[in-house]
């Protein structure tokens, strides 16, 4: 990596004194020019398909460097942390937030709470058009961070699908630029996706009852982001019981795809899973959350539409903040817990031998993949 140039004290001051005379002067000449203000009742924020809002300075330069990185979180309150780490992957320069609802709350919370960085930008989408607006794309390409914003991940796919907006999404991360995602923004980070195309979201109970059936509206090729090319992710897992049907979606991905590599990540409320360019994953959490890493060792026994799922043996590992993760192979040091389940004619249940730990660790050791492991680049496989 190429270190950033220090200032001398008397420039620094120069440098911010120009600054300020700069500001100065572009405040002034906007009080003037009162002919350009939008017309009375008129939305400032309204776009062509989408909404935009910002804070901050966007014409500053970007303190430091940016360096690669994955923010996986699970929904609910912000982890400090882990943000904190987005923050300084994106050279304390200035985050896109990408939505489709909502308005301004994801941009003041990195603005106003979390810190350390120039200016925020908001793009709320609105329909597919914007995926292909000039300035939105302009807006990514400049970005020294993104994050994706929870909400209703079936707009995500539908608005983004095979756009021009997720192909920058990809050259984004390639460029060694830090991505996140909360909730829904999580969903769609992984290789493959539960899209909620039906307007639902289903629970574990019904996906294990029927996991070929309409329900498990799944989605692939969208977002190709590396150390997740055989990932399926979930939010506020532990919340909401969301490991019966992260199991029944691996089982379904499996069967359509001919994989028995897939893996599924489930991450906790006030929780991250943060990945650097290495494939090495950190776990931040406010409130003891955890990540939940599922790989089925062996396919379904029962798996047709209408039919309640039959799996045997499958490993469930939690990782915690003392854990760490290696996505090169899945290897959890220091697990949080580690648990075997079999599913029986749609019910999931914990297996009670001690040894069962053993086993479930065993399960876990994948063949190594070759990934890319430069400083600044994550490199797809």
């Amino acid at each position: 990596m190429r270190s950033s140039s220090m200032w001398s004290l008397s420039a620094l001051r120069r440098k911010t004194l120009a600054g300020l005379w700069l500001a100065v002067g572009l405040a002034c000449a906007s009080l003037g020019a009162h002919a350009q203000a939008p017309a009375a009742g008129a939305d400032p924020a309204q776009r062509d398909g989408y909404r935009y809002y910002q804070i901050g300075r966007l014409d500053a330069p970007r303190p430091q460097p940016t360096r690669a990185g994955l923010m996986l979180v699970g929904g609910g309150d912000w982890p400090r942390e882990a943000f904190a780490w987005m923050v300084e992957r994106a050279g304390h320069g200035r985050i896109v937030i990408l939505r489709a609802s909502g308005t301004v709350e994801a941009q003041n919370e990195f603005f106003d709470d979390i810190g350390g960085i120039t200016g925020a930008q908001t793009l709320v989408f609105q329909d597919r058009r914007a995926a292909s607006d000039p300035q939105v794309l302009e807006i990514v390409r400049q970005a020294d961070g993104i994050f994706i914003a929870g909400g209703d991940q079936s707009r995500y796919v539908r608005f983004w699908k095979d756009t021009p907006l997720a192909r920058a999404l990809d050259a984004h991360v390639r460029a060694g630029k830090p991505i996140g995602g909360t909730s829904a923004g999580l969903a769609i980070l992984g290789a493959y996706a539960y899209g909620a195309m039906d307007g639902g979201s289903v629970v574990s109970q019904t996906a294990l009852d029927d996991p070929a059936g309409p329900k498990l509206t799944m989605v692939d090729d969208f977002l190709h982001l590396p150390y997740l090319h055989n990932v399926v992710t979930d939010s506020h897992f532990g919340k909401r019981q969301r490991l019966g049907r992260l199991i029944a979606f691996l089982a379904r991905l499996s069967k359509e795809h001919g994989r028995d590599d897939l893996v599924g990540l489930g991450v906790d409320e006030y929780t991250a899973l943060c990945i650097d360019a290495h494939g090495e994953g950190s776990v931040f959490s406010g409130n003891g959350g955890k990540v939940w890493l599922v790989k089925p060792r062996q396919p379904a026994r029962v798996f047709a539409q209408g039919e309640p799922l039959s799996q045997r043996a499958v490993p469930v590992i939690g990782i915690g903040e003392g854990s760490a993760l290696r996505m090169r192979d899945f290897k959890v040091e220091r697990p949080a817990f580690v648990e075997l389940y079999d599913v029986e004619s749609g019910q999931l249940i914990l297996r009670e031998d001690p040894a069962d730990g053993d086993a479930a660790r065993e399960g876990l050791r994948l063949p190594n993949l070759s990934y890319g492991a430069d400083d600044d680049e994550l490199v797809a496989p």
